[in-house]
Formats: C-alpha cells, sequence, structure tokens
C-alpha cells in the first residue's frame, strides 16, 4: 500500500494567497509606481517640467518608506499583539548603525584625515579599530549584523520582560527607558559609534557613489519592494495560525493560558521579528539620509511612531502606512512653514485621533464608505 504523498504548497503562493484581489491589485500598482513611473519621471523629464520627480522628493518619499516599514512592524507588536513599544526606535537606530559601520568603512581615504579610521576616531587619537569594528568593510557581515543586532536585544530583553509577565503601560515605559540609556550610551565618544554626530559624510556603496541619481534610485526602489514585503509577509503572518493565536492573545490572555498555549513564545516571536524589520527599515534609511546618530533613538521618536500607526488606524497593516506618510508629509510642511508649531499639531492630531477616530484615517474612511453604500441601496 502506498503511503499518501503530501502536497506542500510553496512559501511564494503561501504569501501571496494572503492577499485577495484588491490587496494584490494595490501592492502591484504600488511597486509598478516605485520601480518604473517614478524613476522615469525622475531622470527622463526635464527639471523645468512640472511632472519631474526631484531629487529631494526621491529622497523624501524614500525615507517615508523606511518609516512606513516601522509602522507595519508596530502595528504587528501593538495592533495585533496588544504590546505597545515606546522604544522602536532604537531597533531602527541600532540597524541604522550597523549598516552606517559599513557604509565609513567604504569612504577609505576620502576623509578629511586622509586615514583609513573614520574622522572622528582620527580626531579623538584613536589609533586602531575597536574589535567589535571588525569585519565592518564586509557588506555581508553589516548585512548579518542589520538582522542579528536588533533581534538580539529584542529577544534578551522581551524574554525577561515577559517572562516577568510585564505588560500595559509599564512595559511601555520599560521600553522607553531602555532606548532613552542606550541614546545616553552612544552620546558618549568611547562608545567608537561618533558621539552626538554619529556616522556621516558616505561617500560610497558596494563601489557607487552614494549621491549619484541612479544610486538614488536603486536605493528608493529597494525600499519599495522591502516596503511591499514587509507588507505582504506582516499579511500572511497575521492571516496564518501564528496570527489567530497572537490576536487572541491580545483579547483573553489568560484564556489562551487555559487551553493549553504558552504567551510568552508567541510575544517573543513576534515581538523579535517586529525587531528585525525595524532594522532593516534603518539600513535603507541612513544611506537615503546620509546620516545616522543617536537622536533616532530619543523617546519622542519611539513615541511618534505610535502616532504614525494610532492616525492611521492599528490593526489593519495598510493604515499605519497611510499614517507614516500623512504624519512625515505634515512634519516636512510644518518644519519648514512653522516650525515652532510642529509638536503642538503632533499632540493635537494624536488627541483628535484618540477621542474621534479609535480606527484612525482608515477606519473613518470604511465608515463613511459604508455609510453611503447605505444610502445607495435604499
Amino acid at each position: 500500500m502506498q503511503s499518501a504523498r503530501i502536497e506542500r504548497t510553496p512559501h511564494t503562493l503561501r504569501l501571496l494567497a494572503a492577499l485577495d484581489g484588491r490587496q494584490a491589485g494595490g501592492l502591484a500598482a504600488f511597486l509598478a509606481l516605485a520601480l518604473v513611473v517614478v524613476p522615469l519621471l525622475n531622470l527622463a523629464v526635464p527639471p523645468d517640467s512640472a511632472f519631474h520627480v526631484s531629487a529631494y522628493a526621491i529622497t523624501l518619499i524614500g525615507k517615508i518608506m523606511c518609516y512606513a516599514m516601522v509602522a507595519v512592524a508596530m502595528d504587528l507588536i501593538w495592533g495585533y499583539g496588544g504590546i505597545l513599544s515606546l522604544g522602536h526606535g532604537l531597533f531602527f537606530a541600532l540597524g541604522g548603525y550597523a549598516f552606517g559601520m559599513y557604509l565609513m568603512r567604504q569612504i577609505g581615504r576620502d576623509g578629511s584625515y586622509r586615514s583609513e579610521l573614520p574622522d572622528f576616531m582620527v580626531f579623538l587619537d584613536w589609533k586602531e579599530l575597536p574589535w567589535y569594528w571588525t569585519g565592518s568593510d564586509s557588506f555581508l557581515w553589516a548585512a548579518l549584523l542589520v538582522v542579528a543586532v536588533p533581534a538580539i536585544v529584542a529577544f534578551v530583553f522581551g524574554y525577561f520582560a515577559f517572562r516577568s509577565r510585564i505588560k500595559g503601560v509599564y512595559f511601555s515605559i520599560i521600553t522607553q527607558a531602555l532606548t532613552y540609556a542606550a541614546m545616553l550610551l552612544f552620546f558618549r565618544n568611547e562608545t567608537g559609534f561618533g558621539g552626538n554626530n554619529g556616522f556621516t559624510d558616505f561617500k560610497r556603496v558596494l563601489g557607487y557613489s552614494i549621491t549619484a541619481p541612479e544610486t538614488r534610485l536603486v536605493l528608493f526602489g529597494l525600499t519599495a519592494l522591502a516596503l511591499a514585503g514587509t507588507l505582504l509577509f506582516a499579511r500572511w503572518l497575521t492571516t496564518s495560525k501564528f496570527g489567530r493565536v497572537l490576536t487572541a492573545i491580545r483579547d483573553a490572555e489568560s484564556r489562551v493560558m487555559f487551553i493549553g498555549y504558552d504567551p510568552l513564545w508567541y510575544k517573543l516571536a513576534i515581538w523579535t521579528v517586529s525587531a528585525v524589520l525595524c532594522g532593516i527599515a534603518g539600513a535603507l534609511y541612513v544611506p537615503q539620509v546620509g546620516i545616522i546618530n543617536p537622536s533616532e533613538m530619543s523617546p519622542g521618536n519611539s513615541i511618534e511612531i505610535a502616532i504614525w500607526v494610532a492616525v492611521g488606524g492599528r490593526g489593519t497593516l495598510i493604515g499605519p502606512v497611510i499614517g507614516a506618510f500623512v504624519v512625515n508629509l505634515a512634519k516636512s510642511w510644518f518644519t519648514v512653514s512653522f516650525p515652532e508649531y510642529w509638536l503642538f499639531f503632533l499632540g493635537l492630531l494624536f488627541i483628535v485621533v484618540t477621542l474621534l477616530l479609535p480606527k484612525g484615517l482608515l477606519g473613518l474612511w470604511q465608515t463613511l464608505r459604508a455609510g453611503k453604500s447605505a444610502r445607495g441601496a435604499r
């Protein structure tokens, strides 16, 4: 008697099956816009044309797409896991610093002091690279650190926090304290990460000029692919058995424990995955913006991440992306036109969303759409 052969669906098809037709169409349209339309409008259209996409717009949108990845990562733990982190800026910055080390080594002797050491080390009279900079001139090693460092920090911290049953506002405060402590550590010159100036003045990435228009567009395209991949992976994860258990833990943790599931490992898994996604976003952010310093770890930045998710609509995946774009585009305008009022506007926005739009902008759109459909059916 022949044993039945188990047919397994390839992982790629499983990921794509997580999307319905409208979602797949929207994702395809986004990729076509980011990978084809925008590069053509930037390179082929004259700068004096109304349809030209400037280098500034490329950098700004690329930066916001990195923020959108962080917002999706936050939505995984807060919207689906019920874990509010006020320290996710730490994982974003760790990924940025890990890749920034590689970019600093790529400067070579083109720095101000014509030394193989980064300029800030020469200025501080360092004679050699610290041990933890070993291998930082390798792109593959840097890519590994981008994933491994946030994952290890998140896993160690999360294991002790979740094992101790720390939750709610206490967990949020601890994460905020963690990122603040890391910020103070990275501000110190003796840590070997550039102190308050951080890393900047990058020249090359993989041998290509980092300021060349073609390099900018490649980084822009890679960020768009990473954001699409993040959304696709997050959708698959939240619709899987793991995602359903995670949502059950969010809604009734004690009942989930009663039926035999251990919340520790589910929380720890999604917490670590979320940190890794933030690290990848940080690594894509640094070469596009051209700088990474300890201010990226400030508690205020981590609070802003939570605001992006709340504004867009948590527990929706696409809502946080909308929130990241809306808030950061508003920030870009406010900080130029009314810089002194930006923080007031941000606080007011959070209060309005919390009181009047608990489901965010996406929830408001869905409500208006449902109301229009109901009126049309009469």
